[in-house]
């Protein structure tokens, strides 16, 4: 058995030498031995025997891979990884024994293989593998092949995840351009591609190009759905989450109020599919629009409060609810309460909240809900401490002459009944010479705001909370940070 981490190593041998050129070879080899096309599953003797006799058809070599692969498909949905990498590379085999090395059924072998090693976390061993597949495909087909849709946006989820998003970029954007060449420019399949993409240009900060491509995405979901149809929320409440995530907003809360109105028009104003829209257009008035758009309607904190309370009293309301949806807006108001500084309220209605999931439940639903949201510290307003120093940027180039570096701040604190943050201490930084940086963190970290833990109903203090906080640097930029620390002792 060969195993994970050198497999893809050995394919990528064996690929290099087609089953002609080993036959043409005048002395046998170790590759002769090995030949693409040849390999079979060793059966003993006495159990060809067994089989010839027995009443049971023998399965084809093709009957056996298909088999194969609907037990692999079994394993993956389950998430048995080991058991279905196993399979995995069974099915490679049979597709080497079947149809050859170079052949379209060999291409999909090394996709499911390199799916499960990214699930796997071995992204680096998923590229190679991906990378292999579209080569086959490339070869035996073209470079348009739709084909290629599926081990191109593998490829490009593995880029990213080793750290190299501009790659993952240029392998998304081929991947739409193959389902434009092979469904044209409207098809829908692209969307999840798209959506993907867009998440990749947010990481590296170009908003802009991200927006645009959100653009798209809602004009092809609009050529697919009536615009006031239900089938348009979920894209929407997508859209809704990415504006959030990016700072788009003002935009944000038009989108859930499109939303909102699409659910009014078709189900009624007292609809229990209100609830979510409106929890997530009240949250939007915690955060602080930062795409540099004027708006000229009024808003503060405390204008979300009338979402809050219109979609606690539908869940309470509605006949068609549950206690899971009543406590879900129970919360959230009261995690409203927290975020305007009303305590008080705030104590009151958590209280209601944990009387709700006290309750009788012989499922044990309720009391593992209380424990997983009110019997430990929630964070309801997190300021993103900065992951990046000076040059350093997330583009994954390197500068041999400049690297970018990887350092980390850890710091303890405690969290009072009140959610707030005290006794913030730093523990350590590497490296220590970015003092701004500690600084600034600090700062950060104190304007952090907890959902209390509860006990009995009562919110109680939580002691030894610890931050772990990563972030990149260029060297270039921890030299000038040592200089001038060193000038500062010097002159001190």
């Amino acid at each position: 058995m060969i195993s994970t981490r050198y497999y893809a190593l050995f394919l990528s041998l064996l690929l290099l030498i087609p089953a002609q050129q080993a036959r043409a070879q005048d002395e046998p080899t170790d590759a002769d031995a090995t030949a693409p096309g040849e390999l079979t599953v060793p059966v003993a003797e006495d159990d060809l025997e067994a089989d010839v006799a027995a009443d049971d058809p023998v399965l084809t070599e093709e009957e056996m891979l298909l088999d194969e692969f609907e037990r692999f498909k079994e394993l993956l949905g389950s998430g048995a990884l080991d058991e279905a990498d196993a399979s995995a590379k069974r099915i490679i085999e049979l597709a080497i024994s079947t149809s050859g090395p170079r052949s379209g059924e060999m291409a999909k072998a090394l996709t499911n293989l390199a799916i499960v090693q990214h699930q796997s976390g071995e992204y680096a061993a998923a590229q190679q593998n991906f990378e292999s597949a579209i080569e086959i495909i490339e070869d035996v087909e073209d470079r348009l092949n739709e084909a290629l849709v599926n081990p191109l946006k593998g490829l490009a989820a593995a880029q990213l995840q080793t750290g190299r998003p501009d790659l993952a970029a240029q392998t998304y954007q081929r991947a739409v351009h193959v389902t434009h060449v092979n469904e044209g420019p409207h098809n829908l399949d692209q969307i999840e591609i798209l959506e993907n993409l867009a998440e990749v240009q947010l990481r590296v900060g170009e908003l802009e190009t991200a927006r645009d491509l959100q653009e798209t995405i809602f004009a092809l979901n609009a050529k697919r759905y009536d615009a006031n149809s239900l089938e348009m929320i979920p894209p929407l409440m997508r859209r809704a989450d990415w504006q959030h995530r990016a700072g788009f907003i003002f935009e944000e809360r038009a989108t859930y109020r499109r939303v909102i109105r699409i659910i009014e028009d078709q189900l009624g104003s007292d609809s229990l599919a209100l609830v979510e829209p409106l929890i997530f257009l009240g949250r939007s008035f915690f955060s602080i629009d930062t795409s540099g758009a004027m708006s000229y309607q009024p808003a503060t904190i405390k204008s979300g409060e009338i979402y809050f309370k219109r979609a606690l009293r539908i869940a309470v309301e509605s006949p068609e609810s549950n206690w899971n949806t009543i406590a879900d807006a129970t919360l959230a108001l009261a995690d409203y309460h927290m975020q305007v500084g009303e305590p008080q309220r705030a104590r009151q209605t958590y209280e209601s909240a944990w009387n709700l999931l006290s309750e009788r439940d012989p499922t044990g639903e309720k009391l593992e809900k209380r424990r997983a949201e009110l019997e430990s510290v929630i964070a309801l307003r997190r300021a993103p401490l900065p992951e990046y120093i000076g040059d350093a940027q997330p583009t994954g180039i390197q500068d041999a002459d400049d690297p970018i570096m990887e350092g980390n701040i850890t710091m303890s604190y405690s969290i009072s009944e009140r959610g707030r943050v005290t006794d913030l201490k730093l523990i350590e930084q590497r490296p220590s010479a970015f003092v701004e940086f500690h600084t600034s963190a600090q700062r950060l970290v104190r304007r952090m705001l907890f959902r209390p833990r509860f006990e009995d109903g009562e919110a109680v203090r939580t002691e030894g909370q610890v931050l772990v906080h990563t972030f990149y640097y260029r060297q270039s930029d921890l030299d000038a940070a040592s200089r001038a620390l060193a000038e500062e002792d010097e002159s001190s």
